[in-house]
């Protein structure tokens, strides 16, 4: 397995566990498309861009959500 499929292979879980779907969302923003956990109320770091345009493919393919409204909880302001 090359280097690239490793480091893809380890995002596995943003498509293939099914009950976990809803946790993790695709969301366009305004100037890119970013993976968004709603857990954590943030956007998933996928430095390689190489590497977030095949996650993100495999998250649509597997019917993950897809919005081009924030996906998240208010954030707090203070």
């Amino acid at each position: 397995m090359s280097r690239k499929a490793a480091v893809v292979e380890s995002y596995a879980h943003l498509w293939e566990e099914e009950g976990l779907r809803r946790r993790w969302v695709v969301w366009n923003t305004a100037g890119e498309t970013l993976v968004f956990d709603r857990e954590t109320n943030c956007p998933v770091d996928i430095g390689d861009e190489s590497v977030l345009h095949e996650v993100l493919r495999r998250m649509r393919k597997a019917g993950v959500s897809e919005t081009d409204d924030y996906p998240g909880r208010p954030c707090a302001e203070g």
